[in-house]
């Protein structure tokens, strides 16, 4: 009885994970803060006094292991951070859904898969960088083959064979996780204006991958304006309605989405 318990919150915990990973995308994508996950609080049931020691021992275990996963950081700017956490939030309901929802209906899904699947080949640098800069030599192996596969069998990268036909996945790295490697701390909490939730490791990283992204380099601000403007709304269009959804579990929003910004951060450097 005792693992089933234990096993109902390791998977409501997995999926209040996976959900948050969908918001923080569309946060990022959308121009608009991320908004909350409440951290989940494990309350110990009662026990029978046969069995009660060796239940309290796997309990004790358990909540251990949550305890590990609890990382704080600092929020000087709290006043601040909390005005900009609002301003996003009104933003994501009067401009990103809106449009998310016409270009959803102009634009057919295996086109915005296309689009999807070419921006994440372009990208390929952030990731093949970060994986050698941390010394995951195969992951920075993987990144390249899936670069050259997408590039030539899949078209300018528009198809994904090197996923579909090999296996391939993307090797999801940043600077953020690489100067955390490197043993620089979270700083403090920022939530910025358009981007959503941070920190300051995690702010300079963003700095970072921005050169190391071709999109970048495009002559004209305008134009790469415009070509980021595109990438962010068509992610977007895949996660419609989720980010409310997601909302919905909070109590705290602001609260909610600090902590669940940092357990996430902490969680992919980890891996």
């Amino acid at each position: 009885m005792v693992f089933k318990d234990i096993e109902a919150v390791m998977k409501r915990h997995n999926i209040k994970l996976r959900i948050l990973v969908i918001v923080v995308l569309v946060g990022t994508i959308s121009g608009c803060a991320v908004t909350e996950k409440n951290t989940s609080t494990m309350q110990v049931s009662s026990i029978d006094s046969s069995t009660g020691s060796a239940k309290n021992d796997d309990f004790d275990l358990l909540e251990e292991d949550f305890a590990e996963q609890t990382v704080e950081v600092a929020d000087p700017l709290e006043p601040l951070n909390r005005t900009m956490y609002h301003v996003n939030d009104t933003l994501y309901f009067w401009v990103v859904k809106p449009v998310s929802h016409a270009y959803t209906g102009v634009i057919p899904e295996p086109a915005r898969t296309g689009i999807h699947n070419f921006f994440n080949n372009i990208t390929t640098p952030v990731r093949f960088v970060n994986c050698l800069l941390q010394g995951k030599s195969e992951g920075a192996g993987t990144e390249f083959h899936r670069f050259s596969i997408n590039t030539t069998i899949g078209i300018l990268g528009f198809g994904d064979p090197a996923l579909d036909q090999y296996g391939l996945g993307p090797v999801r790295e940043d600077l953020g996780q690489t100067l955390a490697v490197y043993g620089l701390g979270d700083g403090f909490y920022i939530v910025w204006p358009l981007l959503g939730p941070s920190n300051l490791r995690d702010s300079l990283g963003m700095v970072g991958d921005w050169f190391l992204n071709p999109v970048s380099y495009v002559e004209t601000t305008e134009a790469a304006i415009g070509i980021s403007a595109v990438r962010y709304t068509n992610e977007s269009s895949f996660h419609i309605d989720e980010y409310e959804a997601f909302k919905s579990m909070t109590i705290e929003p602001y609260v909610g989405m600090r902590e669940a910004y940092i357990q996430y951060r902490h969680k992919k450097i980890q891996e």
